[in-house]
């Protein structure tokens, strides 16, 4: 079980989770932080969840997952040194850090599916989001939420998935479902923190993440189709640059840069 004496007898981080905040419910982690960093919460601050009942993704997407199944947290980071045009790149660096744990602690080898999802065979296992604040041409700080699957059944789920209207156990998987065991989230918790620390010291080092990124995701070299609040674009996913956006080369030849969409792949492809 998780609480805040737990999580700190468990951190043998310097920064990351340095406070952490926890709680047994609340409407948003990222919610919390994002006001918690306003008021000047130093960086590493970690806020973490049971439970959270205005959880939310892309498009201000709500999800809900029931108390105690999913690893959910933000982290607080205060970047100055990073341009704002690159803020994506700590993105990179979570959703890396999430494979890192996930593969320390389960075996498991996970993907990446542009955006910002971390899946298997297919299936989602964990989502990301980003949010932040400008101080003129500088990055005050960004907030760098996740929740990830960790046990639960996801056949039990009577209500499909939002987007694809198809049963949430054909879209979406577990750590417990993949391995057939319940897997720890306090040790999980403590591996994706030391494995954000690593990486952190190493992008301020001048190491990004960009090329093992790209080199993880799934989505590249498939037939898409992007789907966004107001557009949908059909293509073959081409590449990604440095800032994270996605490179979809149309059918009329047009190279298309993409910042944020839901992708789903072509049957077959």
């Amino acid at each position: 079980n998780l609480s805040t004496a737990a999580i700190q007898r468990e951190l043998t981080t310097h920064i990351f989770g340095q406070p952490t905040h926890y709680y047994q419910q609340i409407d948003s982690t990222n919610t919390a932080l994002k006001a918690m960093a306003d008021e000047g919460a130093p960086e590493g601050a970690l806020a973490i969840a049971d439970e959270q009942t205005a959880g939310r993704g892309r498009f201000k997407r709500r999800w809900r997952a029931p108390a105690g199944s999913s690893l959910l947290t933000s982290l607080l980071f205060r970047p100055a040194f990073l341009p704002p045009v690159r803020a994506q790149t700590l993105m990179m660096l979570c959703a890396l850090a999430a494979i890192d744990a996930i593969k320390m602690e389960t075996g498991i080898a996970a993907g990446l599916k542009w955006p910002n999802d971390l899946v298997y065979n297919g299936r989602k296992l964990a989502g990301l989001l980003s949010e932040l604040r400008l101080s003129g041409e500088t990055l005050e700080w960004v907030v760098v939420g996740m929740g990830m699957n960790v046990n639960l059944d996801f056949s039990a789920f009577e209500k499909p998935d939002p987007d694809s209207g198809l049963p949430l156990a054909r879209t979406a998987s577990s750590l417990e479902t993949i391995v057939g065991r319940p897997v720890s989230r306090l040790s999980l918790l403590r591996a994706y923190l030391r494995a954000v620390e690593r990486r952190y010291n190493a992008l301020r080092a001048g190491q990004s993440p960009y090329s093992e990124w790209r080199a993880g995701l799934t989505t590249l070299g498939k037939k898409i189709t992007v789907s966004g609040p107001e557009s949908m674009l059909r293509g073959l996913a081409e590449d990604v640059d440095e800032d994270g956006a996605l490179l979809l080369r149309l059918a009329d030849g047009q190279l298309e840069r993409i910042l944020a969409g839901d992708v789903s792949v072509a049957k077959g492809k």
